[in-house]
């Protein structure tokens, strides 16, 4: 089986979209989807889909040989948009704290700048650190987006939300000072 070359490329692409839409449907949604709960719902399932073509992107790219340079450049900052997102909704809603969020927003964007600044020197690739940050940062805002306090109830909503949500700070900033490291450590030894 063949597939287009520029498939993987399209699919990253279209999470830029995908992260607006979901945005505007999830402030719509309102805190806890108190505003529309329909809306809550579609808004975190559109997101699921959405952080998932991360993984088909980059399978279809490895599995057909046909990872490009503009991949390994667009599918770190679809993501960012994508999870920002997901992390600034629920801090609009008060439903993550900003403090959180702006920290983890710092990493992301910080790097993703990085990334862009050197891009025409050459293109960073995620590390494997980074990937698992980015795969626990989707399970927690899947969790964190989607309405699940009405089956088990607010307070167990709010506090696995929570703890989440720190794991992701703890990797988000770890695999923030990794990147950090082999990048000196990749500069010291190109010069």
């Amino acid at each position: 089986m063949t597939i287009p070359r520029q498939l993987p490329n399209a699919i990253t692409i279209a999470r830029i979209p995908l992260a607006v839409v979901f945005f505007i449907l999830l402030l719509i949604g309102g805190t806890y989807g108190l505003s529309d709960i329909v809306v809550r719902w579609v808004s975190a399932i559109l997101f699921i889909v959405a952080i998932s073509t991360d993984w088909v992107d980059g399978y279809l790219a490895r599995r057909y040989d046909i990872v490009s340079d503009f991949g390994k450049l667009w599918d770190p900052i679809a993501d960012k948009l994508l999870t920002g997102a997901g992390f600034i909704g629920p801090a609009v809603l008060g439903e993550l704290n900003w403090w959180l969020v702006i920290i983890i927003l710092i990493r992301e964007w910080g790097i993703t700048v990085h990334r862009l600044m050197v891009a025409k020197e050459h293109v960073v690739a995620a590390a494997w650190m980074g990937k698992v940050k980015t795969a626990v940062q989707a399970v927690a805002l899947g969790w964190a987006l989607l309405p699940l306090h009405v089956l088990i109830g607010l307070e167990v909503w709010v506090i696995v939300t929570a703890v989440l949500m720190i794991i992701v700070l703890i990797l988000t900033v770890a695999s923030g000072i990794d990147y950090i490291v082999a990048q000196v450590r990749g500069s010291r030894q190109s010069s």
